[in-house]
């Protein structure tokens, strides 16, 4: 292997490596040519190098921004969609929250502790997708991926919708414009992600942790209050708005509030799936990570619960819960009361932000594995995976704006999706610890996601992580029954398209891949006869370029005029005398003033009397405006070519450009 150090006209520096193995070389070329600056590079930065990688991982403070605020937000609206659904008995049936609170945070407990043990399993991230990938198969990753990529799209609308209603019950003269200043969020958070995951967890990182302080501060403010006698109740709460009336509380009514509640779960997965986004030690970072949310989301929302209850709120479209509670604790319209309000519409709008980190890392893995287009699994300039986050952004806008931003409409799209991710991540840990269980010690069975080594406490961790599968799938039932008339039948009818859609895509790649393979290629046919077919509508500079190009190709070259004009013919024929360079030119006449048709019935026929191994290849005149708008004065011939006799085998299309206004350099 030889190194030489070169640079070319401009003055650009590059390094070549030259290979020679096996009779071929290979010239392998480094350039530190940089991309042009641009208004991408005002809007989202400049352009980083592939090795700027591992420094643009995080820390567990930053980590904690970035993939906790879905978690954390939904302590906001949590609690209030319990009351919404205990809300059909009345007020009384308020008293039932906090127990369902502490059912909810019981569960909050069995899957963090199940996703602990993903993270070190599978460092290498993909949460739910990889484990059943490697454990239960193709379709129930497939299904895993669907649930999770649906859930996320709608963890930014509502997400961002629950924070807009933080603004409008405070300033309720925006209620009117709150659709789009929703879209206006999102498409602020998409930019903020296209600058980099390190940039957007550091801007976001201090609004996350603002929220954190203030809702403990209200939380302790409000319990020491009630301790000592002085909390109160709400002053001038809303209605109460009941759309159906239930005589008493039935078993059935509390199944559906709690699974309304469990939306405080979402996003404990986020960590599992971002793990490759933290500083070494990913897994232990990510671990110690996972168990702060979990805590933090898990007394904030008992907190709140049970002050919601001792306060007497109202669940309302038109105020919120948070907003009835930090008015009771601090004076209304108080520099406290608007930091509440705010912080807490912040992280709302922020929980979009873990679905921007893992939206675009899971759909990366997809696409890697051929289930989304390849184009997701590129990194854009900023070493994100830049169109999983604008497409994102663009479909959670539209539900936004199909949904009017209305959270309580979302909600029962919301969660069934994560639950089933939630199953089968579980279901395929405990999988993968009864194989980790059959192994002999000291031994290794290497799998596309992690390594499987024999672990004494394997039978543990298996009993953990199928107990954690059964609790989600029977609360994901319980939210699929309870929450099936108001909306989540759309959700169970959108996972299994999704999932179809994958697999018509897969399927694709799939068959592209063996008709690519060289297995059992062998030589490839040789071309025993090449011949060109050259259209043109008249005798210029354009066509002649085109004809001088086809007889550097072959010596077999044929002209074709369509004739629907004999006048107009007559002059080509003339002009081909002169200019032909004695090329045969073949006229089609043209009795219904066709163009393409006739074309096209010439080259068919050509086509079926090629001999074996023959190569057609047609070659079409092209002209280059200065202005890219004239391309609509002219015959797009070359397009019409080419998708129509693209599925045609030993047809070549090809066009030779002539740009107008320019002169031959060679001239």
């Amino acid at each position: 292997m030889y190194d030489f150090a070169l640079s070319d006209l401009n003055g650009c520096k590059f390094m070549i490596k030259v290979k020679a193995e096996h009779g071929a070389t290979v010239v392998e070329r480094t350039t530190e040519t940089a991309p042009r600056r641009s208004w991408r590079t005002w809007l989202i930065g400049r352009p980083l190098q592939t090795a700027d990688a591992p420094h643009q991982t995080i820390g567990k403070a930053v980590g904690l921004a970035i993939f906790a605020s879905d978690a954390l937000s939904s302590t906001a609206y949590a609690t209030q969609e319990i009351l919404f659904i205990l809300a059909a008995v009345g007020t009384t049936a308020f008293g039932y929250a906090f127990p369902i609170s502490i059912a909810i945070v019981a569960l909050l407990a069995i899957v963090t502790i199940s996703y602990e043990q993903t993270i070190h399993a599978y460092p290498g991230g993909g949460g739910a997708y990889i484990v059943a990938r490697d454990n239960l198969g193709e379709l129930p990753a497939q299904a895993a991926g669907s649930a999770l990529l649906t859930d996320y799209i709608l963890t930014v609308a509502v997400s961002v919708s629950s924070g807009v209603a933080q603004i409008t019950s405070a300033f309720p003269d925006l209620y009117p414009w709150r659709v789009w200043i929703a879209v206006g969020l999102v498409g602020f958070i998409m930019l903020v992600n296209l600058r980099g995951v390190k940039e957007s967890g550091a801007f976001f990182a201090f609004p996350t942790y603002f929220f954190i302080i203030m809702m403990f501060i209200t939380v302790g403010l409000g319990i020491f209050r009630f301790i000592t006698g002085s909390l109160g109740v709400v002053e001038n709460p809303p209605e109460l708005e009941i759309t159906h009336i239930l005589g008493t509380v039935t078993p059935f009514l509390i199944l559906h509030a709690f699974s309304s509640g469990t939306a405080a779960l979402t996003g404990v997965e986020a960590i599992s799936n971002g793990i490759t986004a933290f500083k070494e030690p990913r897994s232990r970072n990510a671990g110690i990570t996972l168990i702060y949310m979990a805590s933090i989301l898990g007394m904030l929302f008992l907190g709140i619960t049970f002050l919601a209850g001792q306060i007497h709120v109202i669940p309302s479209e038109l105020e919120t819960v948070i907003s009835q509670l930090a008015r009771t604790i601090f004076p209304d319209g108080s520099i406290f009361y608007l930091a509440v309000i705010g912080g807490t519409m912040i992280i709302l709008v922020l929980a979009a932000n873990t679905s921007f980190a893992d939206f675009p890392r899971l759909s990366a893995l997809l696409a890697a594995d051929g289930f989304l287009p390849r184009q997701f699994a590129f990194r854009g300039s900023r070493l994100v995976f830049s169109r999983g986050i604008v497409a994102l952004a663009v479909m959670a806008s539209l539900l936004i704006i199909i949904f009017r931003a209305s959270v309580n409409a979302l909600i029962p799209l919301y969660a069934i999706g994560v639950f089933l991710s939630f199953t089968l991540s579980q279901g395929g840990m405990a999988l993968r610890w009864w194989k980790i269980g059959r192994l002999r010690a000291g031994q290794e069975v290497k799998e596309r996601g992690s390594t499987l080594r024999y672990e004494p406490n394997w039978a543990i961790k298996m009993v953990i992580n199928g107990f954690g599968a059964l609790c989600t799938f029977v609360v994901m039932l319980v939210f699929a029954v309870t929450k099936f008339v108001d909306g989540a039948f759309v959700v169970l009818i959108v996972i299994p398209l999704v999932v179809a859609l994958l697999s018509a895509i897969h399927r694709h790649y799939r068959d592209l891949a063996v008709n690519l393979s060289l297995d059992d290629y062998g030589e490839p046919m040789r071309v025993g006869r090449h011949r060109v077919i050259l259209p043109f509508s008249g005798v210029h500079r354009g066509s002649l370029a085109a004809l001088h190009y086809a007889q550097a190709l072959s010596n077999d070259v044929t002209v074709v005029h369509v004739s629907i004009d004999p006048e107009e013919t007559e002059k080509v024929m003339r002009k081909w005398e002169r200019w032909g360079n004695g090329v045969r030119m073949v006229v089609l006449d043209s009795p219904y003033r066709l163009l393409i048709e006739p074309l096209l019935e010439y080259i068919e026929e050509i086509f079926e009397k090629r001999q074996p191994g023959e190569i057609i290849t047609v070659v079409v005149p092209s002209f280059i405006p200065r202005k890219e708008s004239h391309n609509l004065l002219h015959m797009q011939t070359a397009k019409v070519l080419r998708k129509v006799l693209a599925s045609k085998p030993g047809i070549i299309i090809t066009d030779v450009p002539y740009q107008i206004g320019s002169q031959d350099e060679t001239e």
